[in-house]
């Protein structure tokens, strides 16, 4: 089943101080599947976490579509209202980046317990984010505090067990085993593993892919220019 169709994608920002456009990406053009893990690769400033900001509509992208199948039935990414890329965000799309962005005097355990807490119970939730916490290897002395206070890797896995604790259909990946140390990568790929099994589509962009080459299914390097990109069929 295609979750995701992609044609002609393009970002240009603008910089209006010095009246300058900057090309991210031009014309990409691919398909995602269920359970499919699709690596983007590409030069420093290709555009690749811009790509999936896009898909996510942190930017809005400037030509081309992106058709992504929801329980709902079939919508646009790139022109689909705000109200229905919050609902989508809520449900369906996850989007993990290597910042964390919590909000002030909440604790770690209440910051994962919280999207938890559509689907269960409030003690539920909690006992559940304590499960991802200590999987991720965060110290219990740490659960009750608060994540703005923390390192950048104790940060990371506190981002890791909120964005992965509820199950999605999409997931966008931006460099999520940034700053994280061996116990916590593992968790994180042991856990994208269970995902893809599951049937979670993934587009994921990795600083160290050797990290989840065995999820891998196909790779989209990130061209400059017009050309858009090179498709790369993995046999796995």
């Amino acid at each position: 089943m295609i979750i995701l169709q992609v044609r002609n994608f393009s970002k240009t920002f603008t910089i209006h101080h010095i009246g300058r456009q900057v090309e991210a990406f031009q014309n990409l053009n691919f398909t995602l599947h269920k359970g499919e893990f699709v690596l983007v690769s590409g030069a420093n400033g290709a555009g690749k976490s811009t790509l999936l900001r896009c898909l996510y509509r942190t930017y809005w992208p400037t030509e081309g579509k992106a058709i992504y199948r929801s329980c709902y039935g079939l919508i646009d990414l790139a022109h689909a209202a705000d109200i229905d890329m919050v609902r989508l965000r809520s449900e369906e799309i996850g989007h993990v980046t290597q910042f964390l962005h919590a909000r002030p005097r909440v604790s770690a355990l209440e910051w994962v317990a919280e999207p938890l807490l559509h689907t269960m119970a409030y003690e539920d939730a909690l006992e559940l984010a304590r499960t991802w916490l200590r999987d991720f290897g965060l110290k219990a002395e740490l659960w009750h505090a608060y994540p703005s206070t923390f390192s950048g890797g104790e940060q990371q896995k506190v981002n890791l067990a909120r964005a992965l604790a509820v199950p999605r259909r999409l997931l966008l990946l931006d460099e999520p085993t940034a700053s994280l140390d061996a116990l916590a990568r593992k968790a994180l790929v042991d856990r994208l593993a269970q995902l893809k099994a599951q049937g979670v589509a993934m587009i994921g962009v990795f600083h160290h892919p050797e990290d989840v080459a065995h999820l891998i299914d196909r790779e989209i390097q990130i061209l400059a220019g017009p050309d858009g990109h090179i498709e790369m069929d993995e046999d796995r």
